[in-house]
């Protein structure tokens, strides 16, 4: 078990104050590293950090920000003298504000352009820009491993009739921006452990399932009959997945995506 032991090693974890974001946190402290609990809101990161205790430390940033991001790099530094793990968590996930609107508005024919950009610079170009600035630290030292959070969707289309209700009305599509991101994440993935592989940064995805979080009782009971398991997951079934990639048990591991779905995308 020594293999999955973070012990002395610094991990960064972006969208820390997230649903998956602080189980992510809570799983690499547990495996012995000081974690850095990163978010837009210092608040927030403050929250998260305070609940692993002496394994927890607070940073706020913006992952579409250049300095923000350079100014985490710095504090992280000053603090623990190394990084060693960086999770590309944070993302966009589309929630239409007024529900009497999103059948409409989430028509991929109606899909706001504002909303197609949003999502692109937080769950790309946040992902490009922290494995930029804070991965190339991690060059640098000749070492570390990136695990950028990839999703079901990035693998497999979104399939719409999970959204119709029990009377066959559709309450909204699965909109086409996060999907199109998380491809583009795995792609990405792909192409920076071809990059950094000689150096020994290893980067590989983390693809989650759909995780049970107040949804309808129809949607939970589709997708859950959909999934070879029978069941969507719950916020904590991907700790162990992430300790894997992020420690030495998956130090011959590199450009992969590791799918935590229950089996949902073998069908």
């Amino acid at each position: 078990m020594k293999l999955f032991d973070l012990s002395g090693k610094t991990a960064i974890v972006t969208g820390a104050a997230g649903l998956l974001g602080r189980h992510h946190c809570r799983a690499l402290a547990e495996a012995g590293a000081l974690v850095v609990a990163t978010d837009s809101d210092l608040a927030a990161c403050a929250a998260v950090a305070e609940e692993l205790g002496k394994s927890g430390l607070a940073i706020a940033a913006d992952v579409t920000d250049p300095q923000s991001l350079a100014a985490l790099a710095e504090a992280a530094l000053a603090r623990t003298g190394r990084i060693d793990v960086l999770v590309n968590n944070a993302a966009i996930n589309d929630m239409f504000e007024n529900p009497a609107a999103a059948l409409e508005q989430s028509r991929f024919e109606n899909y706001p352009l504002d909303l197609w950009r949003r999502s692109l610079d937080v769950n790309v170009t946040g992902v490009f820009l922290c494995s930029q600035i804070i991965g190339a630290e991690m060059a640098r030292a000749k070492r570390g491993s990136i695990v950028n959070l990839g999703s079901t969707y990035g693998v497999a289309a979104p399939d719409q009739s999970l959204y119709l209700d029990p009377e066959g009305r559709q309450r909204f599509f699965k909109s086409p921006v996060y999907p199109a991101t998380k491809g583009a994440v795995l792609s990405f993935t792909r192409f920076l452990a071809a990059y950094w592989g000689a150096v020994g940064v290893r980067v590989n995805a983390l693809s989650p399932g759909g995780v049970e979080n107040g949804q309808d009782d129809f949607f939970v009971r589709e997708y859950s009959r959909r999934t070879p398991l029978g069941r969507m997951a719950v916020a904590t079934d991907f700790m162990g997945a992430l300790v894997f990639l992020a420690s030495d048990a998956s130090v011959y591991v590199t450009g992969m995506n590791l799918l935590v779905d229950g089996g949902y995308t073998i069908w």
